[in-house]
Order: structure tokens, then sequence, then C-alpha cells
């Protein structure tokens, strides 16, 4: 069963890495050939035969793997058969429906999903942004929304669509996995109204309580720090976490149990499960009723104890971990009551196969590999070895020991249970140390290949937050959301107060300079190196020399970033929607020009796109900066960036006393005339003039910092915002240094810029448009497009293309992400 069910995963995961859904003559032959090989591995000759054991695991792996295919095939074809018509974006739709989930209000808008009864041409679900101001065509701010209520709604919608970038965060796929196969927002001008307060289903029930939850704790807790992690660990809700927490939380590798996590869902259906059988036991205290006689206590008990895991679920949202941790307890629960117990792998397995049946785009996450490794790797330490208060050789030797025991409290009532209590708690702090050495040393290579980084004061971090998060603050957290309002409040803040005080430590750890490693992702022989070793060095005592695993990790640990050889210069062009952001790397140095856009107060290109791309490649400094403006489609990430990673200097358009240049290490103006040389390529500054600050009349994009970068095979211009009177006067003033093989297109497109005369001395050809999917501005403009298009210059539009990668080395190299790594999901 185990191996078909890694079959299972398996096929799942190769269905997801396709370019397009197979058709349904190969789902077939997927099913056919599955039952031909499960037929196979039930043959008796080979049953009894052990020579043969390893071709039954390998048919049952290829039954599994071609079931899971074909199942994972039927559930996308299904779930990309609601979408919305290609005519039909930038449409006005008059919908009706109901608020579908939590709403999350943040700068005065409010996001939720919505459930469609009417049109038939919307789908069935979507995601609505509610704006205040110009975009929505209105300035009332929106409403209080509640889950469960039914309105109807001018709205304006889009297919989903997400930047595309190497190791970054797959929005579309995000969506196809909640259901969700348009988004869009209310227009202000519209007739919106309520319609109803409540439609009475059980999803809607469920939200209106997690709804109720959140407001309750929030109130009780206003203007809190932590009141966010508050409510993530009474029910699930995430949002309201700022990056910086994230970021101290992955620092210390303490992540796992800011949420819903398994641990907490095994604590409250333990503590549910031992209260409703000792209750069931003593009948209530009503001994005429007689109830172990009618049910046993303990098949009441593990009933209780899931359905207290089911609710704590449900209000968590059915994250991965959660289920993870419901489907275990629903297959031990099984077990119970059939009488039959089941071996822990088996209940791994099984829970990982419903997970997958359930939800096939769960493999896509890091979630589901992180939570079922750490069990993996505790059940691989842990079981047959330790065996603390029960049967086997630790409770044998506990027990003998009890009894033998020298000690005067022999002679006193109760000094012989005091020596085992003694015992029990030492054997049981001891589990907790191998569990946790397990878990931490297990999931070294997985943490890396998942996230190019590995905590290295995880064991300290986790030691102190385990016990203070999981007996202290979370039953706290859950008391608090269930009191009256009285009695919450001072719960919820002693709460609060608890977890501060713990934050205040986590902090400390995680600014320690060596409390992370970094490396670059791995490639997989070296991913399964290190894993080999860490099963080496995890194996039982006895087995030889197991420290030698440390050996395999090397490889992975020691990585340097790749750079390009000597004289060759390598350029990625992020997709970071409407804006700029580019890195420029040599062989020795990196560049980045702008910073990508501020999406909200608390997210930007810098921290959604540039950081993840930069930790992926093992990047942990720059070696200088260019802002090329004030507008925040340039600017909005740099704060970010140059928080999280070392950077030599920012050369920049700003004025005296921007928060960007206040934060710089070394801060100068961009001028006309700058340039440098990085390893045989030449980096030089077209504008602005140093007359051009003197000018208080000049817009941002007027003194957008204009640069030109030449290898020895090509040449990259990059004019930031410029408008048509700078490329006027550049063409000017130094027409022969325009000449570029690659052209960044000035201002995204705009109609202000890429004059017929600054194309024509530039020659570019290729043309890079950095800009947004279906962008508020409506760039690139139709006559602009068509002038590179008569020019013979390429197009790359990263909203379609997604990032933009060059290379020049003995030629101009270009090429787009998203037709490297072509998914059945995208633009659907």
């Amino acid at each position: 069963m185990r191996c078909a069910i890694l079959g299972l995963i398996g096929g799942v995961a190769w269905l997801q890495g396709q370019a397009a859904l197979p058709g349904a003559g190969v789902q077939l032959a997927c099913v056919l050939g599955a039952v031909l090989a499960a037929l196979a591995v039930l043959v008796p000759a080979w049953r009894a035969r052990l020579a043969f054991s390893f071709l039954r695991a390998g048919l049952a792996a290829t039954a599994g793997a071609l079931a899971g295919f074909a199942w994972a095939a039927l559930v996308a074809q299904g779930a990309l058969s609601d979408e919305l018509a290609k005519a039909d974006e930038g449409r006005d739709f008059e919908i009706v429906g109901t608020i579908d989930s939590l709403p999350s209000r943040q700068d005065g808008s409010i996001r939720f999903n919505f459930a469609v009864e009417s049109p038939s041409a919307v789908p069935p679900r979507i995601v609505l942004s509610w704006y205040a101001g110009p975009r929505a065509g209105g300035g009332a701010p929106p409403p209080e929304l509640l889950p469960g209520e039914r309105w109807r709604l001018k709205v304006r919608l889009q297919r989903p669509h997400g930047n595309a970038n190497p190791f970054g965060f797959d929005y579309e796929l995000w969506l196809l996995e909640q259901g969700i196969r348009a988004t869009g927002y209310v227009r202000a001008e519209g007739s919106n109204e309520r319609l109803a307060g409540f439609m009475p289903t059980a999803h809607n029930a469920v939200e209106r309580a997690r709804y109720a939850i959140r407001e309750h704790i929030n109130a009780a807790l206003p203007d809190a720090r932590y009141a966010g992690v508050i409510v993530a660990l009474a029910m699930g809700d995430q949002r309201a976490i700022s990056p910086q927490d994230w970021q101290v939380f992955s620092r210390t590798g303490i992540s796992h149990l800011v949420s819903i996590s398994g641990l907490h869902i095994t604590m409250i259906a333990g503590l549910v499960a031992w209260l409703a059988g000792w209750l069931w036991r003593k009948s209530f205290f009503m001994p005429e009723w007689q109830l172990p006689l009618l049910l046993p206590a303990a098949r009441l008990a593990v009933i209780a104890g899931f359905f207290a895991a089911w609710g704590y679920v449900a209000l968590a949202g059915f994250g991965v971990p959660a289920q993870r941790t419901l489907y275990m307890l629903a297959v031990v629960a099984l077990a119970v009551w059939l009488d039959r117990l089941s071996a822990i792998s088996h209940v791994l397995a099984l829970a990982a196969a419903v997970v997958v049946i359930l939800d096939p785009w769960a493999v896509m996450w890091p979630g589901f590999w992180l939570s079922f490794g750490a069990v993996a790797a505790i059940l691989y330490a842990t079981v047959g070895r330790l065996s603390p208060g029960g049967s086997g050789p630790a409770a044998e030797v506990a027990t003998g020991a009890a009894s033998a025991m020298p000690i005067d409290g022999d002679s006193k009532p109760g000094g012989r249970w005091k020596a085992a209590w003694f015992i029990r708690l030492r054997e049981n702090l001891r589990l907790a140390a191998v569990t946790q050495v397990a878990v931490t040393v297990g999931l070294v290579p997985l943490t890396m290949l998942l996230f190019s980084q590995v905590s290295l004061i995880s064991p300290l971090a986790n030691a102190i937050a385990i016990p203070a998060i999981s007996l202290l603050v979370t039953p706290l957290a859950l008391a608090g959301s269930v009191f009256p309002a009285p009695l919450a409040a001072p719960v919820l803040q002693c709460a609060h107060w608890l977890l501060e005080s713990l934050l205040d430590v986590l902090q400390w750890l995680s600014a320690q300079p060596l409390a992370v490693w970094s490396a670059p992702t791995p490639a997989w022989p070296i991913f399964v190196f290190a894993l080999a070793g860490t099963a080496w060095m995890l194996a039982p005592r006895g087995w030889p020399l197991r420290w030698l695993g440390l050996a395999c990790w090397l490889p992975l640990l020691s990585a340097q970033p790749e750079s390009p050889p000597a004289g060759e210069l390598r350029v990625i062009a992020f997709d970071v929607g409407q804006g700029m952001a580019m890195l420029v790397e040599t062989s020795g140095h990196r560049l980045l020009y702008d910073t990508g856009p501020a999406y909200t107060p608390e997210t930007n290109g810098g921290n959604r796109v540039i950081l993840p791309y930069l930790r992926a490649r093992g990047i942990n400094a720059l070696d200088g900066m260019i802002v090329t403006h004030s507008d925040t489609d340039h600017s909005g990430g740099a704060l970010a960036i140059l928080r999280d990673i070392r950077t030599g200097w920012v050369l920049s358009s700003l004025p005296a006393g921007h928060p960007i240049a206040e934060a710089s290490p070394r801060h100068a103006h961009c001028l006309a005339g700058q340039q440098w040389e990085w390893d045989g390529i030449r980096f030089e500054m077209l504008h602005p003039s140093a007359a051009s600050y003197e000018d208080p009349g000049l817009k941002p994009n007027a003194r957008g910092c204009t640069l030109r970068i030449a290898a020895r095979s090509g040449s990259l211009l990059l004019p930031a915002d410029i408008e048509a009177k700078q490329e006027a006067a550049l063409v000017a003033a130094v027409p022969d240094k325009l000449r570029a093989d690659v052209l960044l297109v000035p201002h995204h497109g705009s109609g202000t810029s890429s004059t017929p005369a600054f194309l024509a001395a530039v020659r570019p050809q290729h043309g890079i448009f950095q800009l947004g999917y279906r962008n508020r501005y409506h760039h690139p403009r139709a006559d602009v497009l068509q002038r590179y298009v008569d020019l013979g210059a390429g197009i790359w539009r990263t909203d379609e293309a997604g990032a933009v990668s060059l290379a020049f080395g003995d030629r101009t190299d270009v090429s787009a992400w998203r037709a490297q790594h072509p998914r059945y999901w995208h633009g659907r």
C-alpha cells in the first residue's frame, strides 16, 4: 500500500509539471495501465516469493503513479472548465451572489471571495476588491462586509493572472487550487446593494464564526502589536501578520507554530478525547446510566477527539498541515473502532493519499512536503527506539529502575511513585530532545531545496517557543476567543503579553549574524545526496560512522551563486507588474536597476519578487543599486531590499532627505558622464544632467537615470521613464552612445516616449516592455508598439512572457520564463 501511495503522489506531481492537460485517450490509457499493474501485484504466485518483492513494489508504485496522473488530470479539467471568456475581460457585469470568505480590509480597500449565483457567464467563484477613490470610480469607502451576506454588485473582471518569475510565487496556481476562476473589482458607480444579511449554508456558518472570532480578538486587543498572531493561533487567519514578523519566524524556524499546526490540533483532540472518555466512564456521574456498557469509552473518546479536531481544522481553513493531522486522526479513530491497530507509517501514507486525492495541487506547495517530511523524520528517528511510559525496552528499564532504586522515598508512601514519575519525565524530555533533533536535521535538505536557507538557531528557538506557544499562548488565545467580552480581554491580553515577551527573545536570536545559513537552491543530485546523508545520520544507534553523513551536506551548504564568465553579461527583467526592476550581473559584480512597485503598505516588488529570487540564487549582497526616480512603480521595493540585502552604494535622482537616500549606506545622484567598468563590462550614465537637479519644475520622470551597458557581444540601454523632451536631448547630445541591441522600453510603452527619432538612434533588435497585465494606463500604446514592430525588433512583454532573461556572451540570447516553463493553468 505504501508503495502505491508514493506512486500516487509522484503521478500527481508529474501531472502538475505538464504544459498542457492530456486528452481523454491518454487518461483512459493511464487508468487501464493502473488496473493492469494493480492486478499484477495481486498474483498469488508472486506473493509467496521474496525474490519478486521489489518487482511487486515497483508495479504497485506504477499503478499508483498512473492512477494519480489520470486523477489529477480529471480534477484539473473540471476546475478549468469554469473560466471567464477572453472577450469578457474588462467588461462590466452585474452579479448576484454571497460573500464567500473572510473579508480582508487594508489601506482603504477590502478584498473577499464571492460565490456567484448569476449570470452564468461569470465563473461560480471569483475574488473581488472593493476600493475607495478614483480607481473604483468614486470616493466612498467600501462598506463593512460579512461572510454569508448576499449582494448585488457591479464588477469588472479579468482572467486569473499573476507575476511569473524564477523561484516566485505562482498566483495563478493558487487561484486554481482555491477554485477561483476570475479576479476583479467592484465598480463604485453601480447599484451595489445588500440583498440578505445571511444565506444559511454550512460553509457560510463556518466563515461567519471565523469572522466573529477575529473581530472578537481584535476588539479585545486594539492596536496590539501581535494581535494578528493571536488571530492566527485561534482561527488560522494569517493575513494580519506583517512581513517583518514572518521574517523573524522564518529565521528562527518557528513558522510552523504561528498557525493552527498539527501539534495544536492533536493537543485539542487529545484533551477533548480524554475529557469525553472520563465523563463517559463516570456515566456523567449518573451510575444508573451505565454508559460504558452501551459503548466502550475508548470508542467514544476517539470520536469526540476527531470531531473536535475537525471543528478546529474548519476554523483553520483546512490548510495542508491541518488536513494531514485530521486525516491521521481519522485513520487512528477508524482503527480503534474496527479493533485494528495500524502501523504509524500506514497512517501517515493514508493521510498523504487523502490530501492529494482531495487536493491534487497540494504537492506544489512547501507546506505539504514539510508537513509530511517532518512526521516522516520523527518516525524514522524514533519509532522502535524510544517508548517512554509505555511498552518496550525504555519502559521496561524505567519500571525496573523505579522498583530497584535504593532511595529514601521507598520507605515512605508514594516514594516509589515519585521515582517512577521522575524517570518517566526524564524519558519524555529525552524523547522531546530526540524529536527536535530529528526534525531539525531531517528537514535540512528539504528546507534548503524549498527556501535556500536553514535556521541554525531553530533547535534553541523551538525549545523555547514550543512550550510557550503550545502550552500557554494558544490555550489562552482559544479561551479568550470563546469567553464573553468582559472575561476575554484580560485572557487575550495575557496571551499577548506572553507572546510579546517570547518574540522579544526570538527577535534578538534572529538578529544574530549566524542565525541563518544561506546557499543557492540545490540541484536534484545534490539534494538526493544530502538526503542520503541525512538518513545515514539519523540511522539507529550502532550504525557505522553515522557522523560521515555530515559530509553529504557539504555540497548542499557550501555552494556559491553562479555568475557569468569573465567578459559576459547576464540580465533579468523581472515580472513585477506595472513597474521596473532588473538585475545586472557580471562575473564578479551585481547591480539592481529599479526595485519594482509598492503593491500594498506591506508588500512590494522587493519582498515579493526580487528578494525571493536573490535568496534562491544564494545572493546575499549587491554591489550597487540604481533607483531611477521617486515614482513608486520604480522605488517601491527599495527599502525592503536595503533592509535585507547588503548593498554597496545607491545612485538615484531622489531629493535629499528621501527615506531611500537616508537608508542607503552610500548615496549619490545619478549624473550624466558617470562611468565604471566591472569585469570587462562598461557602464555609463547618460542622463540626467547636473543642471536638472536645480529645476524644481521637472517631473520625476524627466530625471530618470538612463544607463548604457556595453559587453563585447552587445549592449543594453536602460532609459527608465524619460519622455520625449529628454529623448530629444539625448539624441542631440550623445547620438553615438544611444545605439543598443536591447532597449528597455521607456515609460512602459507610454505615448509620451519612444519617439521615432529616439528609436532611429537606438535601433534596438529587442524591446523589453515591463508592464502590468491589463494595466489601468493601457500601456503599451498601440502606435508605440507598432513603431517597434516596424523596426523589426523582438517584442518581449513581461505581462505576457513573464520575466525576460538576457545573456550577452558570444551572441545576445533572449528568453522568457513562461515559454521555458509552461504550465497547463497559465493563461487560463
